[in-house]
């Protein structure tokens, strides 16, 4: 019997070292701070991709933006608390449709489901993000409310009290320009506003933004292409009013577009690679 040889302790050292290790998983790529400036003619093209991601799972669409279209209508009949719930679930519903939307963006399905899941998934960053929107839109709207009174509103309330000569020629004039300021100062206030909140859900839900960071980039990033914007406005507008000839149905289709176009756009700005 021939006697086993005696054990290498190394033997076992260069197994492991040539043993093969499964390949690591690359961590999932971050979203570029602040995005990133792209060419003028991508604001049509997050429609166009945006319309391409509708026709993929149109049911599903259509049932997502009514049933989102019906929580913010019945919020909105809800005195005072109402509005205010619904300022504050908005950016949840919004950034569970985008969560569907990377779905499709992945070859996969689009489902109802889809609508709420930034409750299940980022509910509290989704919340605060909410609480933030509302925070800002309510000290843009007591800034504009301050502007207005002080320009023109003193000057109807002298009319009233009689301190302020009513020729009707001046006071029409007084209406037009008073009415042209008030859309002035409401546009100049809320674009930026709007600028903020755009992108936000979509950077929190997807990508663990913290909510107040997603504001600022959101903003940089819309600022920075403000551009590719303008062209998507003048776009958006043409197919709004398409969509309200029949009877307001083109919304059906339009509504789903607009919030897909959301993430199109989000993807283009925020990932050169055009991939989230």
């Amino acid at each position: 019997m021939v006697p086993p040889e005696p054990h290498d302790p190394g033997d076992f050292g260069r197994t492991f070292e040539n043993a093969t290790l499964p390949p690591a998983i690359p961590p999932p790529p971050r979203p570029i701070d602040g995005g990133r400036t792209v060419a003028l003619g991508r604001g049509v093209s997050w429609l166009g991709e945006a319309w391409r991601m509708f026709k993929d799972a149109p049911g599903s669409w259509v049932a997502c933006f009514l049933i989102f279209f019906v929580i913010m209508i019945v919020l909105a009949f809800i005195p005072v608390l109402g509005n205010i719930a619904g300022a504050l679930i908005s950016p949840i519903l919004i950034g569970g449709l985008m969560a569907g939307c990377r779905a499709l963006d992945r070859n996969d399905e689009l489902e109802v489901s889809h609508l709420f899941a930034g409750f299940r998934e980022r509910g509290g960053p989704l919340f605060i993000l909410g609480l933030l929107e509302f925070g800002i839109s309510l000290v843009a709207m007591l800034i504009a409310a301050a502007i207005i009174f002080l320009s023109v509103g003193g000057m109807f309330l002298g009319v009233l009290m009689g301190k302020v000569p009513d020729t009707s020629g001046a006071m029409n004039m007084s209406y037009v320009l008073g009415a042209l300021l008030v859309v002035l100062v409401l546009v100049a206030l809320f674009i930026p506003v709007t600028m903020a909140v755009w992108f936000a859900p979509a950077l929190v839900m997807l990508d663990g933004v913290e909510p107040w960071a997603a504001l600022k980039s959101s903003f940089v990033g819309c600022l920075r292409n403000i551009g590719a914007f303008l062209l998507y406005g003048i776009v958006w507008i043409v197919l709004g009013i398409l969509a309200t000839i029949p009877l307001g149905l083109g919304w059906l289709v339009l509504g789903p577009v607009t919030i897909a176009s959301v993430y199109t756009a989000y993807r283009d700005i925020y990932f050169a690679s055009r991939t989230a």
